[in-house]
Parts: C-alpha cells; sequence; structure tokens
C-alpha cells in the first residue's frame, strides 16, 4: 500500500458469463497509484487492460473488489477520471475548439466560458493556428493532441489513456510522446497509460505495471529510475536498454504464480 494513493484498486476482479461457463479476465488485482505519477500498463493482448479501464472509468462492475480515488469508494460509478481512447472520436460538426470544450459542458460550464478556459491552452500547445478549423483538416497527430487537451482539462484528477498513439507512425508518436510528457507536467495529473510499445512505458512513465494473462493480473511492479526531463537520447543508455530487456522477459516467461509486486 501506498501513502497518500490517489488512485487505489483492491482486489479487483472480473469474471464474463459465456456459453462455455465464466471466463475469468482479471483476478485478485491490486494496485496504488500516487498523486501526480505515470504509470504505465504493458501486458499481452486478452490480459484484461481495456477491461480494468473500464472498471476504472465506472463503465464496468467488478466481480469483486472495489475502486477508490481519495479514499472514498468510486465503484461503478462514472465522470470521476478523464478517459481517452485510441480512436481520438472527434465530432467531425464542431470545431476544434469547440471538440475540446466538449467534455467540460457535459460536465455543467457554459460553452463561452469552457471556451474561455480553454483559448490559452490551445495557443501554449500548439493548436492555437486550428481553433476554427474542423477535425478533416488536422493530421493524425493534431487530432490526437487535441484529443488529448479535452480530456486533460475535465475537472479530473485521474487520466486513463488507452493507446492514443497506437495508430500513429514513429516519427510523429515521437513528438506525440514529448509533447504528452510536457503537457502532463504543466497539469499534475495522475496518469494511467496503456501501451504495447515497451520502449514508450518505460520513456514516459514513473512506474510499469507488467499484466499476465489467463487470467489477468499484475504480475511485476517496476520503478523507473531515470531523472526527469528525459531526452529523446535515454533509449540509448545502458540502464534503459537493461529495463526493456527485463519487460521482454517478464512478458514472455509463462506465470503460474500469484500475482506479486516487485521490491523497490
Amino acid at each position: 500500500m501506498y501513502p497518500n494513493s490517489k488512485l487505489r484498486l483492491v482486489d479487483v476482479s472480473k469474471t464474463f458469463s459465456t456459453v462455455n461457463g465464466g471466463f475469468t479476465a482479471l483476478s485478485s488485482l491490486s494496485m496504488d497509484v500516487s498523486p501526480g505519477r505515470f504509470v504505465s500498463l504493458i501486458g499481452p493482448s486478452g490480459c484484461g487492460k481495456s477491461t480494468l479501464f473500464n472498471i476504472i472509468a465506472g463503465l464496468e462492475t467488478p466481480s469483486t473488489g472495489r475502486i477508490e480515488i481519495d479514499g472514498e469508494n468510486l465503484t461503478g460509478l462514472i465522470g470521476r477520471v478523464g478517459y481517452m481512447l485510441q480512436k481520438d472520436l472527434l465530432l467531425p460538426w464542431r470545431t476544434v475548439i469547440d471538440n475540446i470544450v466538449l467534455g467540460m459542458e457535459i460536465q455543467g460550464m457554459s460553452r463561452k466560458d469552457a471556451r474561455d478556459k480553454a483559448r490559452p491552452y490551445l495557443k501554449r500547445y500548439g493548436l492555437g493556428d486550428f481553433e476554427t478549423q474542423f477535425p478533416s483538416a488536422l493530421s493524425g497527430g493534431m487530432r490526437q493532441r487535441a484529443a488529448l487537451l479535452r480530456t486533460l482539462l475535465l475537472d479530473n484528477d485521474v487520466i486513463l489513456l488507452d493507446e492514443p498513439f497506437g495508430a500513429l507512425d514513429a516519427q510523429t508518436k515521437a513528438q506525440m510522446q514529448e509533447w504528452l510528457l510536457n503537457i502532463w507536467e504543466d497539469f499534475g495529473k495522475t496518469v494511467v497509460f496503456v501501451t504495447h510499445d515497451i520502449e514508450e512505458s518505460i520513456y514516459l512513465s514513473d512506474e510499469i505495471c507488467v499484466m499476465g494473462t489467463r487470467p489477468g493480473r499484475l504480475i511485476e511492479r517496476i520503478s523507473v529510475p531515470m531523472a526527469r526531463p528525459r531526452p529523446r537520447s535515454v533509449v540509448t543508455q545502458t540502464s534503459f536498454v537493461e529495463l526493456k530487456q527485463r519487460c521482454m522477459d517478464l512478458l514472455n516467461e509463462p506465470h503460474h504464480e500469484p500475482p506479486r509486486v516487485a521490491a523497490e
């Protein structure tokens, strides 16, 4: 248990009913995330990462366990975290600024006040020249910037990002990673990030949670010891390469023992 946890998952499991009986997608997963931390989840396909995100967001109810934010049990409640999927889900009939303020409007802010709040961020984070454009005029990277800014401007301390850069080319992905780190440091949000890219998880994160499958569970939690800010050249450092190999080994090994948390 981590002191002063922002987000806490306590013994979370999820079993789905199928024609062949029960299928356990998640088994007894517990995790604490401290305020302002950037934590990545990596694991093979089918390990329950998306199911876990849906439970944290209140879109799914766990079979057992609970979700806490700031010590309050919020299991099954929606609207208490920001949640961005891989697809940007920008509405084609709304301008860039009106897409960005959509979440704030849903939370009850007037469109005028939401626009006034958003405009300085558009200018600061490279979207000021696109304020009145429609999503069709934006590149994939710029669409993701708009979607991320929409998520971060929500009045939520915890942000879930589910492979937001998975569909981008390598160069655009690298640019978006650096952009995300800059905006995350400015906003001070607590981020849980899902990715299949081990290098991305190391570059971005304070901690990496490695998950196993059948059933989905936490295998190991690894602290990333590299100081911030991190130059792109950090990926060639010995410590980075060794950490990447450790993650690869964990993902490639069969695991038949109960979930464990590595000593840090």
